[in-house]
C-alpha cells in the first residue's frame, strides 16, 4: 500500500486538514497566483482556466482564507454595502441585486445597518474601513463631515446609491427623487385634483426631496398651500398610513388628493379608507411611491411612482467592480429614471 496515490482530499498541507491554494493549484495544473487571480474573477483569466480552477476548487473543499487574501494584497475581497433599513422591501431589494453581482465577481458583501441615523453609519464606516475593504457601497450623500473625511481618506472605491450627483470624482447610481416626487404631483393635477396633500414619514433625505418635487409643482401650478404637508418622523408603517389619512381629512376636509412619500403609508391610507367607508378615487384620489409587493394588488390599485431599485443594485455593483479593478467607468453618474403609474387609486 505504501506505493498508492492517497486520496486527493488527503494530500492537504495544514494540519487543520484545509485544503490549501498550492493543493488547488497543483489539482488544476496552474500556478498558485493563477488560482488567486481565477477565484477573483479577473479578466486576465481565460474562461477555460477558470472553470479548470474552480473544478479543482470545488473537488477539494478550498474555501480561499479572506485574512491571508487581506495581508497579501493589503486589501480584502470584502465589500461593504450600507443601507438604512433591511425591514424595507426597497434596500432588500437594491441589496439582493448587487449582492448577486459581487459574488459572481468574487466579492463578499458585508452588510451595515444605519437605522437613519448619520452618527450609526459614521461608526460602521470607522469599523469596516480598519479591515480595509475593496469597496464601499453607501446610500445617499446625507452624512457627517467626518464620515465623508473617512471615505475620502480611505482610498478605498466608493459608490453612492439611491440619488446621483454630478461632482468631480463622485460616483453613484439612482435618479432623481425631486424629479419623480414633481412628476406624481403633476399626474395628479393633470387628473383634476386641486387641493392636493403631501403626508410623509420618517423624513430621510430622500423623502425631503420628494416633499421639494412635489412643492415645486404646486408651486407652479398656483396651488402650492403649506399647511397641506403633514410630516411625521415616526417610521413608516401601514398604521400609520390609516392615521395619516384621518388626520388630513379632519384638519383639511377640502383635500381632494393625497400624495404619500412611500407606498407603505398609501397602502395603510387605501385600507383606511376601505374601512371608514370613504370612496377612491371618486372622494379622494392616493398616490404612492415605489410601487412595492402588493401594491399593485390594493383595492382600487395603487397609483404610485415604480423605482428601480434591482438595477440600481446591480448597476452600482457592476460600477464598484470596476473601480475596484482599476478600470475607466465611462458614466460616473448613472440616472436610471423612475415611472409614473396611474392604477385605480387616482
Amino acid at each position: 500500500m505504501s506505493g498508492t496515490t492517497p486520496p486527493t482530499k488527503a494530500r492537504r498541507r495544514r494540519s487543520s486538514g484545509r485544503a490549501t491554494l498550492q493543493d488547488v493549484a497543483q489539482a488544476a495544473g496552474v500556478s498558485p497566483i493563477t488560482v488567486s487571480r481565477a477565484l477573483r474573477g479577473e479578466r486576465a483569466v481565460t474562461p477555460e482556466l477558470v472553470a479548470r480552477v474552480q473544478e479543482a476548487a470545488a473537488q477539494l473543499g478550498y474555501v480561499p482564507d479572506p485574512a491571508a487574501r487581506a495581508l497579501a494584497s493589503s486589501r480584502s475581497s470584502q465589500v461593504a454595502v450600507l443601507i438604512p433599513l433591511l425591514s424595507n422591501a426597497l434596500f432588500v431589494d437594491l441589496l439582493d441585486a448587487a449582492q448577486r453581482a459581487l459574488l459572481a465577481a468574487g466579492y463578499q458583501t458585508l452588510i451595515g445597518v444605519t437605522h437613519y441615523e448619520p452618527s450609526e453609519e459614521e461608526a460602521l464606516l470607522r469599523s469596516y474601513l480598519l479591515h480595509r475593504p475593496a469597496g464601499l457601497i453607501v446610500t445617499g450623500f446625507d452624512r457627517t463631515d467626518e464620515a465623508r473625511r473617512l471615505i475620502e481618506g480611505s482610498g478605498v472605491p466608493c459608490v453612492h446609491v439611491m440619488e446621483t450627483v454630478a461632482a468631480s470624482g463622485t460616483y453613484s447610481v439612482g435618479f432623481s427623487q425631486a424629479d419623480a416626487g414633481r412628476a406624481m404631483t403633476e399626474a395628479l393635477l393633470a387628473r383634476g385634483r386641486t387641493q392636493i396633500a403631501f403626508a410623509a414619514a420618517q423624513l430621510d433625505p430622500r423623502t425631503l426631496q420628494r416633499s421639494e418635487g412635489y412643492r415645486r409643482a404646486l408651486q407652479a401650478a398656483g396651488r402650492y398651500r403649506p399647511e397641506l404637508e403633514f410630516m411625521n418622523p415616526e417610521r413608516s408603517s401601514l398604521a400609520l398610513g390609516g392615521e395619516l389619512l384621518e388626520q388630513v381629512l379632519r384638519e383639511a376636509p377640502e383635500v381632494d388628493a393625497i400624495f404619500f412619500n412611500n407606498d407603505d403609508l398609501a397602502q395603510g391610507a387605501l385600507l383606511a379608507a376601505l374601512r371608514l367607508g370613504i370612496k377612491v378615487p371618486e372622494r379622494l384620489a392616493i398616490a404612492g411611491f415605489n410601487d412595492l409587493t402588493g401594491s399593485e394588488q390594493m383595492l382600487p390599485p395603487l397609483s404610485t411612482v415604480r423605482t428601480p431599485r434591482s438595477e440600481i443594485g446591480a448597476e452600482a455593483a457592476a460600477m464598484l467592480i470596476k473601480l475596484m479593478r482599476g478600470e475607466r467607468v465611462a458614466a460616473p453618474q448613472l440616472d436610471l429614471g423612475y415611472q409614473v403609474l396611474l392604477r385605480g387609486s387616482c
